[in-house]
């Protein structure tokens, strides 16, 4: 990256200032080992929370939960948030971060367990936006599970979809790095998605459900 897209990169993640809400979700997400999305990627969430009037959001991975305030900000008053996490603690975190927020319980429901045992029980075409920021292994098939549950118009969103910049160099063959690769194609050439790839943070895929 030149040193002039390097300083556009930082000034575009620094342009939305996080609060202390925030800064004290990250802080707990280090403490436990969560990667969170970068400040750019968050406040690209929340306006495409707001720009769907998403009041039915599905989240696969919690972490600490940095990109469910982002998700939380940027949807109505009166909507929902389902956060799927295996991690008990890191919805313990998150709720800490819920309520810093000073967001009302009935805004949120949170589920422990494995995302693809989840997600087959959520009903169909039910959700306006589904964040995807958990294990790249499985990444395909929760968007497989993530474009069963948009209605028509909603938004798919899969954090990290540059892998810090591995993604875009056909020379990295690793297994995570390929699984992200080999998932931008499939998002690409699906009919039902109009897909678009953001440089935001550590690469922002999003599509709309035709």
């Amino acid at each position: 990256m030149s040193t002039d897209k390097a300083s556009s990169w930082v000034y575009c993640e620094e342009f939305v200032p996080e609060d202390e809400v925030l800064l004290g979700a990250r802080e707990r997400a280090g403490q436990l080992g969560c990667t969170p999305v970068p400040p750019g990627t968050g406040a690209a969430l929340a306006v495409l929370a707001a720009a769907a009037g998403a009041r039915a959001v599905v989240e696969i991975g919690t972490g600490a939960g940095v990109s469910s305030v982002y998700l939380l900000r940027g949807m109505p008053e009166d909507g929902v948030l389902t956060t799927i996490d295996l991690e008990v603690e890191h919805q313990r975190a998150a709720k800490e971060a819920f309520a810093d927020a000073g967001v009302r319980a009935a805004r949120t429901r949170t589920i422990s367990g494995r995302a693809l045992d989840v997600l087959p029980r959520l009903t169909d075409g039910a959700y306006d936006l589904v964040l995807v920021d958990a294990d790249k292994e499985n990444a395909s098939a929760y968007v497989e599970q993530a474009v069963r549950l948009l209605r028509p118009g909603g938004v798919l969103a899969v954090a990290g979809a540059l892998w810090h910049d591995r993604v875009a160099d056909p020379a990295r063959r690793d297994e995570t790095t390929t699984a992200i690769r080999e998932l931008g194609r499939t998002v690409r050439t699906d009919d039902r998605l109009l897909p678009a790839l953001l440089p935001t943070g550590d690469g922002l895929l999003v599509a709309v459900r035709r």
